[in-house]
C-alpha cells in the first residue's frame, strides 16, 4: 500500500509541477513573484544540501538507511522541499492567471499535504525521535503551520 501512495502522490506531484512551469513563462515579471520564486529556489537548495544528497529521497517512504535531519531549514519546518516547491510554483500560478493553472498548483497543495502526512507517519515509525522534533517545529510555515 505504501508503494502505490507513494507512486501516486509523486506523480500526481510532478505532473502538477510540471503544467504549472510549462504552461507558462517559467520566471514570472512581477518583482514581488519573482522574488517569491527565488525564494523557494534557494530553500529548495539549502534544504537539499541539509539533507545531502545520498540521503535524499522523491518518495514519502523511509529508506532503510535513512537519517533523520534536524539542521538547516529542517530546524524551522519539517518539509522545507515540499514549501519551497510550493513558494516556487506559486507565481506560477498567478501569472498569467487562469482558473486551470491556479487549480494545478492547489491540487499540488493538496497532493503534498496527503504526501506529508503518509511520511510523517512513516518517519515516526522509524525515528523514535521525531514525536519530539514534530513538536517543536512546524509542517510548511515556520511558527504557524
Amino acid at each position: 500500500m505504501s508503494k502505490i501512495i507513494a507512486t501516486t502522490t509523486v506523480t500526481i506531484q510532478f505532473l502538477c509541477a510540471g503544467y504549472l512551469v510549462l504552461s507558462g513563462p517559467v520566471l514570472v515579471r512581477h518583482p514581488l513573484g519573482l522574488a517569491v520564486q527565488i525564494g523557494g529556489i534557494l530553500l529548495g537548495l539549502w534544504a537539499i544540501a541539509a539533507m545531502q544528497i545520498g540521503n535524499f529521497n522523491i518518495t514519502p517512504t523511509v529508506r532503510q538507511d535513512a537519517r533523520m535531519v534536524t539542521a538547516g531549514p529542517y530546524r524551522y519546518i519539517r518539509h522545507p522541499m515540499y514549501a519551497a516547491l510550493l513558494l516556487a510554483t506559486f507565481p506560477l500560478a498567478l501569472a498569467p492567471f487562469t482558473v486551470l493553472r491556479l487549480l494545478g498548483w492547489v491540487t499540488l497543495l493538496v497532493t503534498l499535504l496527503v504526501k506529508l502526512s503518509y511520511e510523517e507517519k512513516w518517519l515516526c515509525d522509524k525515528f523514535e525521535a521525531y514525536g519530539e522534533y514534530q513538536a517543536v517545529s512546524k509542517r510548511l510555515i515556520p511558527f504557524v503551520f
